[in-house]
């Protein structure tokens, strides 16, 4: 008996130690430091936005295709039915939702990179403006962060100004992303969407569109600051329709958020991507971030880079219900000045050289 309560005295002894030993190594060992998790919520923000944008709409499509063929199908008819009765409401200023564009996410979005807005000129809310978002980037990170989230202050600093973002029309046949889209403010980049918003939506709307596209995505690289820009001049013939001011904007260091495997003209993948542009309305681009445990590592992710982005000052634009393309031209020179000067007038303040040149194609 003494042997039995020797030997359970003995093991209680151990227990308490190894307790004792586990509490001080928890006890001593690193805590997260709000930096700690700050970084983390940052990096969390970035991944939920880069796989909505990526994702959403491809897994909404298999999903609601799926559900046809087991006991929930009634899900699949009923949001068929919802799309076919709300088709074309993208085209008529969409559905925003502002408690989606003040979600608390966006700031740390925001300050992964940071991103920061920066502006030259009140805009009036009696007008409406077009703004052209340059350059476009792999995910135009600087457009969506500014004019869809209101985590850079866009409402504070142009008070009465409505933002709106356009992106590709194929966007919105996709289900469910839809509706993430318009939430936030982004329209079809479509003449129709455009007209409404400009036309028919009152004054003090700023509808932003990324000039460039497709196409200049597969220019996009660190150190590059090219632009397709010389042979876009229907945004300036939108503009002259509805007597729409038209501001320029410069979005510095979104070019080095990705690396991208750019293919030489006349090769045949950059054929191949050409092609594909044409037929998708998008350019499938070989690129490549940081990885989701370590900046040293390859992944989807952005790096981490400052993005700045300077709204210049509004070129005046007539009412013209036909312009002609001597006007069309005209305007579109005016424009294409007052980008340049933006451009040099704040290259060096934001991480280019003076000796760094805006290229215009």
């Amino acid at each position: 008996m003494k042997t039995i309560i020797a030997a359970c005295a003995q093991n209680l002894t151990g227990s308490r130690s190894s307790l004792h030993t586990a509490l001080h190594t928890l006890l001593a060992a690193r805590w997260p430091s709000q930096r700690d998790v700050r970084s983390c919520l940052q990096l969390l923000a970035v991944l939920q936005w880069v796989l909505s944008f990526l994702l959403l709409g491809t897994i909404s499509l298999l999903l609601l295709i799926y559900l046809v063929f087991t006991s929930f199908w009634p899900i699949s008819a009923l949001y068929l039915a919802w799309i076919i009765c709300d088709w074309d409401t993208p085209e008529k200023g969409g559905r925003r939702l502002p408690c989606l564009r003040r979600w608390p996410v966006w700031r740390h979005f925001r300050d992964y990179f940071p991103v920061k807005l920066v502006k030259t000129h009140d805009l009036s809310p009696s007008h409406n403006y077009i703004i052209g978002s340059h350059p476009h980037g792999i995910l135009c990170v600087g457009a969506f962060c500014n004019f869809i989230t209101g985590s850079t202050g866009f409402g504070e600093m142009f008070p009465g100004i409505r933002p709106f973002l356009t992106t590709l029309a194929g966007n919105f046949r996709l289900p469910v992303f839809r509706e993430y889209l318009m939430s936030g403010g982004l329209c079809p980049v479509t003449r129709r969407a455009i007209g409404y918003l400009l036309s028919k939506n009152g004054t003090g709307n700023a509808v932003a569109i990324v000039i460039g596209g497709a196409a200049e995505s597969l220019s996009c690289r660190p150190g590059v600051t090219t632009l397709i820009l010389k042979n876009r001049k229907g945004f300036v013939r939108m503009a002259l329709q509805h007597g729409a001011y038209l501001v320029p904007s410069f979005s510095f260091g979104e070019n080095d958020l990705f690396r991208q495997v750019v293919f030489e003209e006349g090769s045949w993948m950059r054929s191949i991507q050409q092609r594909f542009q044409k037929m998708m309305g998008f350019a499938p681009c070989v690129f490549y971030g940081r990885g989701l445990t370590s900046v040293h590592s390859r992944g989807f992710l952005p790096y981490a880079r400052p993005i700045t982005t300077v709204v210049g000052e509004p070129v005046p634009v007539p009412k013209i219900k036909d312009p002609s393309r001597e006007v069309v031209d005209m305007y579109h020179e005016m424009y294409v000045r007052s980008l340049l000067k933006l451009f040099n007038e704040n290259k060096t303040k934001y991480g280019l050289s003076e000796t760094d040149e805006l290229h215009i194609l």
